[in-house]
């Protein structure tokens, strides 16, 4: 049995990011840019009018002429014919190219037509007056996006706007998930004498996704070899397989022995963490260019998986996606209410989060274990409390590092708390 930040080591040695490979633009979304990308022209490629209205001379204008010839009518996606002569102004519209010599446009709003002549209403009309001059946004060859942003909608739209329909990125990373259990049905069943509806699949899945991943669910594996061996073997060809049961020490614990069948090595089994003591992780064969599957043999009660997920999970899955492996943050809050532990393991049990003027506060939850959903339902995050018997109390300072998404935004990103030296001054209650 190893500890929690040898466990971590355990993993990022083993986790690489994913080789690049290119996507179409949409599917790219959310994903690492795997290269620089530079402007394959100026953008914009020719002066342009940012409004509908007039194409003029300042100089013109300057020198008292109101009134112009009207000349010829340029649309979006024409070029003028000639360049502007004196007393002539073109009709633009916006996006167009101008005529030479144009040097500000007036919109329709401030001019006046009578008959084949225009008044200019605006006065003093300053020049490049709604005008957009080539390569004014960027010139060709300047670089526009760098190897290792992470893209967004505005960037897909800048990578469309240079001719690239498709990218080099990081692909987002694949999981594979497949809960195992005679005792499971799904969550659409009633289920029968000694068996439970299955919630780690859905809450994996939507972990993995909130995280960024694609998911590929499995049915539920039933506790034999034959069909446990044929979903393992579909699962690794994803980039992690997350399977929950089976990896405890019971008579039909099959995952491991059959992983080993399958050339899945073992790096861990077995961390001083509660909940989820019985965690197993290994790394499958290579497949061909890409790295083995990573594998995390969760235990089967919800909690245990969520805590698994957010502490060894989650951070191998940023690895992949091309992010240094980071440890998880650490920022002070105070403890909300009195918790007494108990036991030689570090505990992380469901919390709630609440800001305040300077340190945050956070209040430990009543919960009756690791299979306790309700529990874990109005939490923000976790407090890791320290091995040993001992009551902590209310007001002691606490290091907050993350929470699971889509609580409101209630918790720093990430928390797992863990307390440090007593604080004198009572904290307010959380409502």
């Amino acid at each position: 049995m190893i500890s929690i930040e040898e466990a971590i080591a355990t993993i990022f040695q083993h986790a690489c990011a994913l080789s690049a490979r290119s996507r179409p633009l949409l599917d790219a979304l959310g994903c690492r840019l795997a290269e620089d990308v530079a402007a394959d022209a100026d953008q914009p490629p020719f002066d342009k009018a940012l409004v509908d209205g007039y194409a003029i001379r300042v100089e013109e204008s300057d020198a008292g002429r109101r009134r112009f010839r009207i000349g010829e009518t340029i649309l979006a996606g024409q070029v003028p014919t000639h360049d502007l002569q004196s007393g002539e102004a073109a009709v633009i519209m916006t996006g167009a190219p101008t005529p030479g010599r144009t040097n500000a446009v007036v919109m329709h709003e401030q001019t006046t037509t009578e008959g084949p002549e225009v008044w200019i209403d605006l006065d003093p009309v300053k020049p490049e007056h709604n005008l957009l001059r080539q390569g004014r946004i960027c010139k060709a060859g300047d670089l526009l996006l760098s190897r290792g942003e992470i893209l967004t909608p505005p960037r897909l739209a800048l990578l469309a706007s240079v001719g690239r329909p498709s990218v080099q990125v990081i692909p987002r990373v694949e999981a594979a998930i497949l809960s195992t259990g005679d005792e499971l049905v799904e969550p659409d069943q009633t289920p029968g004498p000694g068996q439970i509806r299955n919630s780690n699949t859905i809450m994996l899945e939507a972990l993995a996704r909130s995280a960024g991943a694609s998911t590929k669910p499995f049915p539920i594996v039933p506790d034999d070899p034959a069909p446990l061996r044929r979903a393992f073997v579909e699962g690794l060809e994803s980039d992690v397989m997350l399977i929950t049961g089976g990896v405890s020490a019971g008579q039909r614990d099959l995952v491991p022995s059959i992983l080993s069948e399958l050339d899945v090595e073992r790096k861990f089994h077995k961390i001083r963490l509660k909940p989820g003591k019985p965690l197993w992780f290994g790394v499958g064969p290579r497949r061909g260019d890409r790295p083995g599957t990573l594998v995390f043999g969760l235990p089967g009660n919800p909690i245990s998986g969520l805590v698994g997920f957010l502490l060894f999970v989650k951070p191998a899955m940023r690895i992949l996606e091309g992010h240094a492996a980071q440890p998880t943050e650490l920022l002070k809050a105070r403890l909300g209410r009195d918790f007494q532990q108990k036991g030689d393991r570090v505990a992380y049990h469901p919390a709630r989060w609440a800001r305040e003027p300077g340190l945050g506060v956070i209040e430990p939850l009543r919960s009756a274990g690791s299979a306790d959903l309700w529990s874990i339902a109005p939490a923000d995050g976790f407090a890791a409390f320290p091995a040993g018997d001992r009551l902590f109390r209310e007001g002691e300072i606490a290091l907050p590092t993350g929470h699971w998404p889509g609580n409101g935004g209630r918790c720093p990103p990430y928390a797992d708390f863990e307390l440090n030296e007593p604080r004198k001054r009572k904290p307010r209650r959380i409502a």
